[in-house]
């Protein structure tokens, strides 16, 4: 019985209880509590745009914190964003109607000839946390689909993963083309995955390596600080 009694009843807690628990179920992975707490933050008039600020995305901050930290590790941080996945979902449409503003646009796919993508899920999931609408073109992506992509969805940011030495330095061959196309600068270039570094990540011309999920958040959002501020200049 006295297991019962500490059961946390979503309902009967206040909007700051129950954002706090929101952040808790966050990090513990548990999808089926989120989606409940999105839809009594709504019942109760909250707008969209602030449930996901509030309630996911300072969450997955936390959940990002840790991870960078090594606090937590990949399977947990997948749980996390799994979970903020289900609450994405119901928030997604209705942040459409509304005209959210978002961080940014990315789009992101491993790289030809590479089949590894929980590195890119995660990166794109934690992306998702943030604010930023991510194209997940998926696995063994060749340059002519990140740049068609990158140009149909008007994106800010390319996103490309390697795991294998040898799929490495196709990242270049992308980057190239953009170069040869003329249209290198109209975007923010990040690279990542396990045997990069940051060397290599300035040698092939990208605007950052990235060493883990929490890392691509942070420089997504630095960038995307500086467009913005350019742009007002």
């Amino acid at each position: 019985m006295a297991e019962e009694e500490d059961e946390i009843i979503l309902s009967e807690l206040d909007d700051e209880e129950l954002v706090e628990q929101m952040h808790d179920d966050l990090y513990d992975g548990l999808k089926e509590e989120i989606e409940e707490g999105v839809r009594i933050l709504l019942e109760r008039g909250w707008a969209p745009y602030r449930v996901l600020t509030e309630a996911l995305v300072a969450g997955m901050k936390i959940v990002g914190d840790d991870f960078r930290d090594g606090i937590l590790f990949v399977p947990e941080v997948l749980l996390a964003a799994n979970a903020m996945k289900a609450g994405m979902a119901i928030l997604r449409p209705l942040l459409v109607e509304t005209g959210a503003p978002k961080m940014g646009k990315m789009v992101i796919g491993t790289v030809k000839g590479d089949i590894h993508d929980i590195g890119k899920n995660l990166v794109g999931m934690m992306m998702e946390g943030a604010g930023f609408e991510v194209i997940d073109l998926g696995i063994n992506t060749e340059a002519e689909e990140y740049i068609e992509a990158l140009e149909r969805e008007k994106a800010d940011i390319l996103g490309m993963s390697a795991l294998l030495t040898t799929t490495m330095p196709y990242m270049k061959v992308v980057i190239d083309e953009m170069k040869s196309r003329g249209i290198r600068d109209d975007y923010i270039v990040l690279v990542g995955g396990a045997p990069l570094n940051e060397e290599f990540g300035k040698a092939i011309g990208a605007d950052a390596y990235c060493r883990d999920a929490a890392v691509a958040v942070e420089t997504a959002k630095s960038f995307m600080k500086r467009r913005h501020n350019m742009a007002e200049a």
